[in-house]
């Protein structure tokens, strides 16, 4: 058993606090993927996609985060509450996957979603926390697997 610390749940709660609203807006592009309200939610109101690859972008990331990542950031959360090393080694993939798209997110909407929100909600809420966390889920778990406790 890996007994968790202040640090897992701190980290449980900010991934949380930081996944929990895409999940919503996820859930919102799956069910109305055409709507005003997903256009609204994922890229701003009253804009509109760039092109077919925008939205097919945006429809294809809230699938994926619906079939892989939602399920490996809930049972690896259960997992690392729990004390199971198994849901370090979800948890860091759920982490590695977060990083690794918004990494390259930050880098591609950048253009489009920095003008428009400015330094602090762009390198926070809109793509940072995800990168943050992830880097930190990733870093942490490898960290509990190796026998040291935070």
């Amino acid at each position: 058993m890996i007994q968790p610390t202040i640090v897992t749940w701190i980290l449980v709660i900010f991934g949380a606090i930081t996944l929990v609203p895409l999940v919503l807006a996820q859930t919102v592009m799956l069910v109305k993927p055409n709507s005003q309200q997903a256009k609204d939610i994922l890229i701003a109101k009253g804009e509109d996609w760039r092109d077919k690859t925008h939205f097919r972008s945006a429809l294809g990331l809230a699938w994926a985060d619906w079939l892989l990542v939602v399920p490996l950031l809930i049972s690896g959360s259960i997992g690392v509450i729990l004390g199971h090393a198994w849901g370090y080694v979800l948890w860091g993939a759920a982490g590695s996957i977060s990083l690794y798209i918004n990494i390259v997110l930050w880098f591609m909407e950048k253009e489009y979603v920095y003008p428009s929100r400015g330094a602090l909600a762009y390198y926070s809420y809109y793509w940072g926390f995800f990168v943050y966390w992830g880097a930190l889920a990733l870093a942490y778990s490898a960290i509990r697997l190796s026998g040291i406790e935070l």
